[in-house]
């Protein structure tokens, strides 16, 4: 009887023909999974990679935006207790529009300073032996004031802001080192640092400044 290759024998061994085509469909089969688990590699480290290279960029644009328009800065002092006090971590915001009773950060030679704006160009500055403070005539009212004195103030009263400056006062008025007294004078606007918005340490402060 004549016999056709591949077909199996009554004892069940294969033919020669049959095993080499199967050792040749294993081998293909391995190599094709192989390419498979390498393409799968290549692809995942593309995806790794690209995943990578975008959460850096990320990264570096929230430290540059922190930078240039978010400085943070450490409060140094008690001149503006009991808003803020001395050690607790703050945000400025970048700008050069401010209004009274904004919390701003200005450069004083070396240092970095914070006091709240009391008055603008143009407008006149008076305080009583109480320490009550006047803007125009008008008696401002001052709630984030605790104890109100007129402090270490040698300028001549009442006073005009000049132009391109601002008058400033710290809250805690009979330590405050400010705009009360010439070695500060009237901060000139092109020296500040920003707004001082957000208090983002200790946790009992973390809010807004007002």
């Amino acid at each position: 009887m004549e016999e056709v290759q591949g077909v199996s024998q009554p004892d069940g061994k294969l033919q020669d023909g049959q095993g080499e085509q199967l050792k040749i469909k294993l081998t293909s089969d391995l190599v094709e999974m192989e390419l498979k688990r390498e393409k799968h590699k290549r692809s995942y480290g593309r995806v790794l990679k690209s995943t990578l290279g975008a959460l850096i960029a990320v990264m570096a644009a929230v430290v540059l935006v922190v930078v240039l328009l978010l400085p943070v800065l450490q409060i140094s002092g008690d001149s503006m207790t009991e808003t803020l006090h001395d050690g607790d971590i703050v945000v400025a915001i970048k700008g050069s529009r401010f209004e009274t009773g904004d919390v701003i950060a200005f450069y004083h030679g070396n240092d970095i300073l914070l006091k709240r704006v009391i008055a603008c160009a143009g407008q006149w500055v008076d305080m009583d032996t109480e320490g009550n403070v006047y803007v125009d005539n008008v008696m401002l009212d001052e709630p984030y004031v605790t104890d109100k004195a007129l402090g270490d103030c040698n300028i001549t009263l009442p006073c005009q802001v000049p132009e391109g400056r601002m008058f400033v006062l710290g809250d805690h008025r009979l330590v405050s080192i400010d705009s009360r007294n010439d070695r500060i004078g009237c901060v000139e606007i092109s020296t500040t640092v920003g707004k001082v918005a957000f208090c983002v340490w200790p946790l009992s402060n973390i809010g807004l400044i007002n």
